[in-house]
C-alpha cells in the first residue's frame, strides 16, 4: 500500500508544481508527472533536512513535496531550454 500512496501523493504533487510553474519545456504526461512529484518528494525531504524543516528521519509533507518539485521543474527547464535552442549540426 506504500506504494500505491507514494504513486497517488507524487501525481497530484507533480500537478500542484506544473500548475504554480507553467511552462512549454514541462515534461507531459501522467508518468513523467508522477515521477515528477516523485523526485520532488525526495528533494524536498533533503532541502527540508538540510534546513533543519525535517529530522532524520522524516520524509517531505505535501508542501515540501511541491517545493522539491518546482525546483526539479526549474532545473528540467533549464536544461530543456538550453537544449531545444542549440542548432542542429
Amino acid at each position: 500500500m506504500g506504494i500505491i500512496w507514494t504513486i497517488i501523493l507524487g501525481f497530484i504533487i507533480g500537478v500542484v508544481a506544473k500548475f504554480l510553474m507553467p511552462g512549454r519545456n514541462e515534461p507531459q504526461g501522467f508518468i513523467l508527472t508522477t515521477i515528477l512529484g516523485i523526485v520532488g518528494m525526495f528533494v524536498g525531504t533533503w532541502l527540508g533536512q538540510l534546513v533543519g524543516w525535517y529530522g532524520p528521519n522524516d520524509g517531505a509533507r505535501f508542501i515540501g513535496g511541491v517545493v522539491g518539485a518546482i525546483v526539479v521543474l526549474f532545473i528540467y527547464g533549464l536544461i530543456a531550454g538550453r537544449s531545444a535552442s542549440r542548432p542542429m549540426v
